[in-house]
């Protein structure tokens, strides 16, 4: 499935268990309120973008959130998942994921949680170099 309704969000969002949605393309401001409240597992490997608006909503996500398919990071968008306090997954191929040095540096200061299973400041030593 590529997409999913604003309230079927809603009720996915009650599961107690990881949700991965690797098909899943797109993704509503309201549906990503919605899911940062899962305190689980999410897989949204399948979304290429990431508003600054789900971004900020993500942050407040107490488990791992893996965001493989992302192609760009908005600088807003970075300095909203550095307070992410799970774990943080980006596609292994770092570079694959258009951002500036500043939405990198952001990443860099997460205080809870790993970048990709480092810590976040190796991560931005990877990214850098």
């Amino acid at each position: 499935m590529t997409s999913l309704s604003d309230a079927a969000v809603e009720s996915l969002s009650k599961h107690k268990g990881g949700l991965y949605f690797e098909g899943l393309t797109s993704l509503s401001d309201e549906a990503a309120e919605s899911l940062s409240r899962h305190e689980w597992h999410l897989g949204l490997d399948g979304l290429t973008s990431l508003s600054d608006a789900a971004a900020e909503s993500f942050s407040k996500h107490k488990g791992s959130l893996s965001l493989w398919g992302l192609t760009s990071l908005s600088d807003v968008a970075a300095e909203s998942l550095s307070k992410h306090k799970g774990d943080l997954w980006f596609s292994d191929e770092i570079y694959d994921i258009s951002m500036t040095h500043e939405a990198a540096e952001k990443l860099s200061k997460k205080n809870e949680g790993h970048l990709n299973d480092v810590s976040p400041s190796d991560w931005f030593e990877d990214w850098v170099y």
